[in-house]
């Protein structure tokens, strides 16, 4: 599959289609392949398993796009209202999930939601600085991370 993505990538960028180019593509794409699968521990049973959870992924793009607009009209509120006391508060919590990437996507869903930044990751352990306490409700149980979750799951199976 991967090696699919970069001939066609090849194609694209090229801009025209011939013989040399074609037969070119042909082999330079295996030869990063080739590559990948060697040196970058790139595996086909790798590929499976993001194929699996592509769905689940372009949902999860979806669920960061609205939680990012939402989070700025709390945002924006809080700061042009002067009604509001804003009152930042720096959250530590822990989350169940199992792998680095799974971590890390959680760390920088967070750091993108205005309003919230992710101070620290370690091991399984967040410490996220939030622009009002309000933020900060719930956030071991986000959306993220139940998908996040969902997501670890199905890639399991």
């Amino acid at each position: 599959m991967m090696a699919l993505v970069l001939f066609a990538l090849w194609l694209v960028f090229n801009g025209k289609v011939t013989l040399e180019i074609v037969l070119f593509g042909i082999v330079l794409s295996l030869a990063v392949y080739a590559f990948c699968w060697k040196f970058l521990e790139y595996s086909p049973k790798k590929e499976l398993v993001a194929l699996r959870i592509l769905p689940q992924g372009i949902g999860y793009f979806f669920v960061l796009v609205s939680e990012v607009i939402k989070a700025n009209f709390v945002a924006i509120r809080l700061i042009v209202s002067p009604k509001y006391e804003v009152e930042p508060v720096l959250v530590t919590f822990r989350t169940d999930l199992k792998t680095d990437l799974a971590r890390t996507v959680l760390a920088n869903s967070i750091t993108l939601t205005p309003g919230t930044i992710t101070v620290e990751l370690t091991d399984n352990e967040y410490k996220v600085h939030c622009l009002d306490k309000e933020m900060a409700e719930g956030m071991d149980e986000s959306v993220f991370v139940k998908l996040l979750r969902k997501m670890e799951q199905t890639a399991g199976k």
